[in-house]
């Protein structure tokens, strides 16, 4: 009970932390232009600041989360991350906007480290932790997007900074309110972790190399083709993060059966003909369709990833994670920069081509970094609960493990004392239908915009009466009103609903077919 419940816990930092880190690092660029007057190449250093300061931290990190408490750890990366956000909203000047830069980027190393440390805890004995962390993290990305985007043109900036700055503070809390591991680690392996993982770090920098450049040329050609506005934008990438949000449990289904080369495989040719139909795709509408094939190969992709490289250090997952948060980074990096260059050096089709065939390329080369770091290619299927004792004196069978665990030798304080020998209570089983709470959601919805209607502040009957945009959620009308946080508040209330309603069916159908 006490390993579920610490994993749930750090499933929900996850979601609440991911959404100012992805909401910011694209929101960043365009504040250090407008709100600073940054040149062209103060943004850019602005950006590589943090960048740097972030890959230089994530080893360090790894071994912190594999030295001491991994919730604290955790909740410190997630403390300095809101202070971050919030030195964003006070700068005046670039000189704050780089120490905040730099704030972040050791918090971000600190917080995500251990989160995926933390995760991989309980990978032993139920190989869908990583499914359900990415699931999670996706999830409180696009809700933070569409949030953030509407607080952006209600509020501004600023407002927008410190809202990311509590979410931090509030992952932090739940962090620090998680139980204590109880799940012992891994034993030892032989040999150095960057040795051992070697191969995969290499597919993940060119694969995430690859995927970043089509990520920015695809902005870039948002931008400057197609003229959309920074909202716009957004709302082109949606539909893939959505996907990602959903899909990475699904998805695990085939790893099991199927094996991780193969899904791997499979992942790669489907983004590299995502990113092949970019060059011919007509408008923002088609790309935005498209892009759901790139979320969909990523949300089969980044789990077996991370659960490859927990696997692969056994008791040093925390520097096994960061070696793998590095190799990200710097995947970005190199990225970033050849998109530029592919973008001016020739026409927009061969940029799209030649980063398909990059990507391409992994469908080879990923599967092989499995093979090579000595994990097996199929995942342990998930171990049922124990079934309770039917006599009170009985005992369910346990596994030998030790009863007190750390995970290097050091100081680890978040490792319990030897507990007790009886077993864990069996948790209640949900009884609510999904389609109940589903149920319950859409009345509290459509009471809320029943006051909306009263108010002139329904974003659902401006829809329903084509007096708004649908790419920037705005009203289309003469009245003269500007946005309104109500306003933004029932567009974001009713896109969640959507997805609830969407999600709902999946995980009904599922159950049903189980």
């Amino acid at each position: 009970m006490e390993a579920k419940l610490r994993e749930s816990r750090t499933m929900l930092s996850a979601a609440i932390a991911n959404g100012p880190r992805e909401l910011l690092d694209f929101l960043l660029p365009l504040w250090a232009g407008a709100a600073l007057g940054a040149s062209a190449p103060q943004v850019g250093l602005l950006v590589a600041a943090e960048l740097a300061v972030s890959v230089l931290a994530r080893p360090v990190a790894g071994r912190l989360a594999d030295t001491y408490d991994r919730r604290r750890v955790a909740a410190a990366g997630a403390l300095l991350y809101a202070l971050s956000c919030a030195g964003y909203a006070v700068a005046g000047h670039l000189g704050i906007a780089y120490a905040a830069a730099a704030a972040g980027g050791v918090g971000g190393a600190l917080l995500w480290v251990a989160v995926r440390a933390m995760a991989g805890e309980r990978l032993a004995e139920d190989s869908a932790v990583y499914p359900r962390l990415t699931a999670a993290a996706e999830t409180g990305s696009w809700i933070a997007f569409v949030a953030g985007l509407s607080v952006l043109g209600a509020a501004g900036y600023r407002a927008v900074f410190l809202g990311c700055a509590a979410a931090c503070v509030v992952a932090a809390g739940v962090l620090l309110a998680a139980p204590a591991r109880v799940v012992p680690p891994a034993p030892p392996l032989p040999g150095s972790v960057l040795r051992r993982l070697r191969p995969m770090l290499l597919a993940v920098v060119l694969t995430t190399a690859a995927e970043s450049a089509v990520g920015l040329l695809l902005l870039l050609h948002l931008q400057r083709r197609f003229d959309l506005e920074v909202v716009q934008i957004a709302y082109v990438f949606l539909p893939g993060a959505v996907a990602m949000g959903l899909l990475p449990a699904y998805l695990h289904g085939f790893v099991l059966r199927h094996g991780r080369a193969r899904v791997l495989a499979v992942a790669s040719v489907s983004s590299a003909l995502f990113a092949a139909s970019l060059a011919l795709a007509p408008n923002p509408w088609v790309i935005a369709a498209l892009w759901v094939l790139s979320g969909v190969a990523w949300a089969a992709v980044i789990p077996i990833q991370q659960a490859v490289i927990a696997e692969a250090s056994g008791a040093l997952v925390g520097r096994g994670m960061g070696l793998y948060e590095a190799a990200v980074l710097l995947g970005g990096l190199v990225g970033a920069l050849t998109a530029g260059f592919l973008y001016d050096a020739g026409p927009w089709a061969l940029a799209c081509l030649l980063s398909a065939a990059v990507i391409l390329s992994g469908a080879v080369l990923v599967p092989w970094s499995v093979r090579a770091v000595g994990v097996p290619d199929h995942p342990a299927a998930p171990v049922p609960a124990p079934a309770r004792a039917a006599t009170p004196g009985a005992k369910p069978a346990m596994p030998a493990t030790p009863e007190s665990a750390t995970d290097t030798p050091g100081p680890i304080p978040d490792t319990p004392g030897r507990k007790s020998d009886m077993p864990d209570a069996d948790p209640p089983q949900a009884t609510t239908s999904p389609y109940r709470r589903l149920a319950e959601h859409a009345i509290l919805y459509a009471a809320a915009q029943v006051l909306l209607l009263i108010l002139d502040q329904s974003w659902l009957l401006d829809l329903a009466t084509g007096r708004v945009d649908l790419m920037t959620g705005h009203r289309d009308t003469d009245r003269g009103q500007g946005p309104s946080f109500l306003y933004g508040a029932g567009r974001i209330w009713t896109i969640v609903i959507v997805i609830d309603a969407v999600w709902t069916v999946i995980t009904a159908n599922r159950r049903r077919g189980g």
